[in-house]
């Protein structure tokens, strides 16, 4: 198959061999005589594949069973929005505004109940990662976005939030870095650009923080105890989507885990970065302090729109894909997730190269 180079930013490339066994599953799954969208999530099969997923996922972020529960929900990150703030401010909350998504998760808290901006980069049109905040004395949590698909900036470590819960929106850089996650009460992150396809959210929270926290009366599934206390089936699933997830979570330890991620992830950005601050005349990198700089969404403009029209069309005519920039900020957006494969980033940056040299 003559794959194209996909620089979407979401849904985003898969591993090649996911999208094989994903293929197969669909025909027939486990053997049943029936695709993986006609078993019941009830079935032994596919229990062995959410807790399989579960065990994976948990592995991979060195958190241990006993402490954390894994959730694969509906809704995508966007209800976590509502959801976290519905379970989990009583008194007031923190957030850290970074970007578009997380502006959006301020507007769902604002809703809630009381909400602090406690640092913010709006100021300079989000191209940098705010380091210095004050916790409100009775916040019970705060709140950060991991990753800006669309500005491209990323909290390269996470923040201490002392005795205060941190929750992260790690959509866009899920299992990409190493952190320690065993600082955030709670993470979640819609799958559709590191580790599936689009129709599951990714939820891993501290069992204590449900316990002792989260609110016992409301809507029973806008309540992170009832998905808890039935582990992910309080009602149906999407289940191809967790099928998806957790054949990549397989390839990501098969490939070496998060370490050997984040090590090709950085060469992969360096790549691009490199040509960016060779000609900083012609391509203009949105994020101003360089340690801010995402892994996984690298964004850019050309001197002129019409200069930008042109290298989208260019690099379209050599099947690269998804490069246009978001309609929020325009210009140029490469999203090199975990599953882009070095041979798009070279072709980027030899395109990259030869368009500057033909129109600077």
């Amino acid at each position: 198959m003559n794959r194209a180079h996909n620089f979407f930013a979401g849904p985003a490339v898969l591993p090649y061999e996911v999208l094989e066994s994903t293929r197969d599953a669909v025909m027939e799954f486990a053997g049943l005589g029936v695709s993986i969208m006609e078993v019941s999530h009830r079935d032994k099969a596919f229990d062995a594949v959410i807790k399989e997923a579960e065990n994976n996922l948990l592995s991979l972020m060195n958190l241990s069973k006993d402490e954390y529960s894994v959730l694969f929900l509906g809704g995508g990150a966007s209800l976590q929005f509502a959801m976290v703030p519905y379970n989990f401010l009583h008194n007031e909350a923190d957030y850290i505004q970074t970007g578009y998504w997380s502006e959006k998760a301020v507007k769902e808290a604002q809703l809630t109940g009381k909400t602090n901006i406690i640092a913010s980069s709006k100021d300079d049109d989000y191209s940098y990662i705010p380091k210095k905040f004050t916790i409100s004395p009775n916040a019970d949590y705060v709140h950060i976005t991991s990753n800006n698909t669309i500005y491209g900036s990323e909290w390269k470590s996470l923040p201490d939030t002392g005795n205060t819960p941190l929750i992260i929106d790690h959509s866009s850089d899920f299992l990409a870095l190493k952190h320690d996650f065993s600082k955030a009460s709670l993470i979640y992150a819609g799958a559709q650009k590191n580790v599936g396809p689009a129709g599951v959210v990714i939820v891993v929270v501290k069992k204590s923080f449900v316990e002792q926290k989260a609110r016992k009366d409301g809507y029973s599934m806008l309540k992170y105890s009832t998905h808890v206390e039935k582990e992910s089936l309080y009602n149906t699933p999407p289940v191809l989507a967790i099928y998806v997830v957790s054949q990549t979570l397989k390839w990501l330890i098969k490939n070496g885990g998060i370490e050997a991620m984040q090590a090709k992830n950085e060469k992969k950005a360096k790549m691009i970065y490199d040509v960016i601050d060779a000609h900083p005349d012609f391509y203009k990198g949105r994020i101003k302090v360089k340690e801010d700089r995402s892994l996984m969404n690298i964004t850019w403009n050309l001197p002129t729109p019409e200069l930008e029209a042109k290298f989208l069309e260019e690099a379209k005519s050599q099947k690269m894909l998804g490069l246009k920039g978001h309609r929020a900020v325009g210009g140029i957006r490469s999203s090199v997730y975990n599953a882009c494969p070095m041979e798009s980033v070279e072709a980027l940056t030899k395109l990259m190269e030869d368009f500057y040299m033909k129109n600077k």
